[in-house]
């Protein structure tokens, strides 16, 4: 019997991208819930193998414009009480922060772009081991505190906690390994409103993602295929 991945999406075009042939080739059955959709605290969903929370636009303090965030943090604190494998992107990271008691509020910029990360030690031992000295896709403007009992596992400039993990179930990434697939096109037109507000530039954006998409694949699934195979029962 296959093992189960759900997916919660806040976006539809923001989905699993690259990792999907990676959790398909690793007997992984995925699934997605919807947030501000579907029943959250559904038993599929509480009880999956592995639990990735994907990113969106909203902040993860929003609960009063956005209510649904009140279900997903509860199922989220359940998980990590229950260590149970939760991979957080973006959104997704931030949330779990908030759900290990750590603030979440608007960063210094925002960060959209392809970069490096800084790597801790700890980071370099981790499955973030895959980026080391490779630039990864940034696109948030929020942070998050430093969750305790959790590990820093990358910063940048912009942000000083890029990742963060508890044991090898836990894990948070503020970047968007992701993002390295083949609907790239989709972020830049379903986050054109972002896009001009922040003034970027998005032929040069498209021109970056289609020079590095190779390697931010690569090293996407090879973070990821690490990350899965190190899961504790």
């Amino acid at each position: 019997m296959p093992k189960t991945v759900v997916a919660i999406r806040h976006l539809m075009f923001e989905d699993v991208g690259c990792f999907a042939p990676v959790l398909e080739s690793s007997g992984y059955e995925l699934r997605y819930a919807d947030a501000g959709i579907d029943a959250l605290s559904e038993p599929m969903i509480e009880q999956a193998d592995v639990l990735i929370v994907l990113g969106g636009p909203i902040g993860a303090y929003q609960e009063r414009e956005y209510p649904f965030l009140a279900e997903e943090l509860a199922l989220l604190h359940k998980r990590l009480e229950r260590d149970l494998p939760t991979l957080g992107i973006c959104l997704g990271a931030q949330l779990m922060a908030r759900a290990l008691g750590a603030e979440v509020r608007p960063g210094p910029r925002s960060e959209i772009g392809f970069a490096p990360l800084t790597l801790t030690d700890a980071g370099a031992r981790s499955p973030l081991a895959a980026f080391v000295d490779a630039p990864v896709l940034h696109w948030h403007g929020d942070v998050f505190g430093l969750p305790r009992g959790t590990t820093r596992l990358a910063s940048t400039e912009a942000c000083t906690n890029q990742a963060f993990s508890r044991g090898p179930n836990i894990l948070g990434s503020q970047f968007h390994p992701e993002g390295a697939g083949d609907a790239f096109e989709r972020w830049l037109i379903g986050h054109a409103a972002q896009l001009v507000a922040e003034g970027e530039d998005v032929p040069s954006l498209r021109q970056h993602h289609a020079a590095l998409a190779p390697q931010l694949r690569a090293n996407a699934e090879n973070f990821l295929r690490t990350w899965l195979a190190g899961l504790a029962g």
